[in-house]
């Protein structure tokens, strides 16, 4: 669904703009709360004589300390009718202070046409968020403020107030409108790859098998400028995809696995992304509890992410060679399911004996990750998928698993994380766990095979994936804790976030 708000420069003041919500933006000064004047003629001349106390006054009288996403609103007229004015606190006006302050923004002014704010948010070094650090912070303003105003509804008649229509970036007498235009492009891209991923998630499995996935990936490579392959069941067949396939036999709607290549000219290196496309589990023969199941239709949100960081390389001008590979399959009940204690082949040859139906995601990924590094030779591997409630027992539901066998390339996925806000810790691969997805009957298990270390199953899962990367540079993030959301705050929507596409692509382009 596209964006309801739309963020855009204009010229003159947050009065001149045709606004029914004025912002003002309040700093957390090294001496107290401060407002942000922004470019020459970004407020009106006269503001204080046209509010009702002098802005420090107000400041003081709301108590506010210019935290980021602190606000206070009142009635005034700034010279064109009485509109709502609203105080905005930017923290010290780092990108994620500017991220959490436009989210802030959207969430105040839903149920209006127009919200004017000025152009020259703080930045560090002062520069209005648009010079020293490549427009990081103001494009962080433009991320938060899309993100937070995502919608996702069916119903005839949704209910709640409206997002926002627009955001204006009031940029004053002197003519600076183009220079927030690249910040807000950069902004609304990443936001875009999020709230693409979010659509994919929230989309009901009825409508969701994994002809439909592939067929909106390969929708979203002919708008990118990606080349898409798609495999359909009797491709899979043929080629020994044995562990998509074992997955998706048990539904009337047969697996797919979808490759996306982003190959820019000129590109140095090479990185596979792997999405977790499971379009909905039951659980297989190993039932799901029907609370558990709800949520389900959320379980391809790692090749939704994929898809998602995908769409905006080339918008983002990326150097680096991506290929995507989706793993896409519905874990269904039926005659045909598998069963705990079969046995099967995947693509690299290995055997692998499944003692749980519902640790069916390694098992699509197993697939995706030999094919891999059978046939593309990346330079780096990384996987994402809402893979175990181990993970989200252990970290929440706001922060991602990340464990990896190379430390330079956890170190980069984990600045790019704090970058994007999309929090990511580090778990241990531990080597005394690794015989426990050994199998008597098969090269390998899909769970753990022993109770002596307490079924760690987050890092059970990352090791059996291990298995399957060749030895190459790789990370696994486990979302299911923060690919989620149970609530309407900050820059989530209830329902799949899109957690990590950002991250890919702050990475990506480093």
């Amino acid at each position: 669904m596209p964006f309801p708000t739309q963020i855009h420069p204009v010229a003159g003041s947050v009065a001149e703009a045709g606004a029914d919500l004025a912002v003002v933006a309040v700093r957390a000064g090294a001496e107290g709360p401060e407002p942000v004047a922004g470019p020459p003629g970004a407020l009106p001349d006269g503001l204080d004589a046209r509010l009702p106390a002098p802005l420090a006054e107000l400041i003081a009288h709301y108590e506010l300390t210019g935290r980021a996403g602190e606000t206070a609103q009142f009635a005034a007229d700034l010279g064109g009718g009485l509109v709502r004015v609203a105080l905005l606190g930017v923290g010290e006006g780092t990108a994620a202070d500017l991220r959490t302050a436009g989210a802030a923004l959207a969430r105040l002014a839903k149920g209006r046409s127009r919200a004017a704010v000025p152009a020259g948010l703080p930045g560090p070094g002062g520069d209005g968020g648009t010079g020293g650090d490549g427009g990081e912070a103001l494009a962080a303003f433009a991320e938060g403020a899309l993100l937070a105003s995502y919608r996702f509804s069916l119903a005839s008649d949704p209910k709640g107030p409206e997002p926002v229509g627009e955001i204006v970036l009031a940029c004053g007498d002197g003519g600076g409108e183009a220079k927030p235009v690249e910040a807000v492009r950069r902004g609304t891209a990443l936001a875009g790859a999020a709230a693409l991923a979010r659509d994919l998630i929230n989309t009901p499995s009825a409508r969701k098998d994994p002809a439909w996935l592939a067929g909106r990936a390969t929708e979203v490579a002919a708008r990118a400028g990606l080349q898409a392959t798609v495999w359909d069941e009797a491709d899979l067949e043929r080629e020994g995809f044995g562990a998509i396939l074992a997955v998706g036999q048990g539904s009337s709607r047969p697996p797919r696995l979808v490759r996306l290549d982003y190959a820019p000219e000129g590109a140095e290196s090479h990185v596979v992304l792997v999405g977790k496309g499971v379009t909905f589990d039951t659980g297989g023969l190993s039932l799901k509890p029907n609370d558990n199941m709800k949520l389900m239709k959320t379980d391809m949100s790692g090749a939704a992410v994929v898809i998602g960081a995908m769409s905006a390389l080339a918008e983002l001008g990326c150097r680096t060679r991506v290929t995507g590979l989706l793993a896409v399959a519905e874990n269904a009940v039926s005659g045909s399911a598998q069963r705990p204690g079969d046995v099967l082949t995947t693509y690299g040859g290995r055997t692998v004996e499944v003692l749980n139906t519902d640790a069916e995601g390694r098992l699509v990924m197993a697939d995706a990750l030999d094919y891999a590094v059978a046939e593309l030779e990346p330079d780096a591997l990384v996987d994402v998928a809402t893979l175990t409630g181990a993970a989200k027992v252990a970290l929440g539901t706001g922060t991602g698993a990340l464990f990896a066998t190379d430390d330079a390339l956890a170190g980069a996925l984990l600045e790019a994380g704090d970058r994007s806000g999309e929090p990511l810790w580090r778990m241990p691969l531990t080597e005394e766990y690794a015989p426990t997805v050994s199998s008597p009957v098969a090269d390998l298990a899909n769970i753990g095979t022993s109770g002596d270390y307490g079924h760690p199953g987050a890092t059970e899962a990352a090791l059996f994936l291990r298995e399957f990367t060749g030895g190459l540079p790789w990370a696994h993030l486990d979302v299911a804790g923060p690919g989620r959301s149970m609530s309407e705050q900050g820059l989530l929507t209830k329902g799949g976030t899109g957690f990590a596409a950002r991250t890919l692509l702050r990475w990506l382009e480093a």
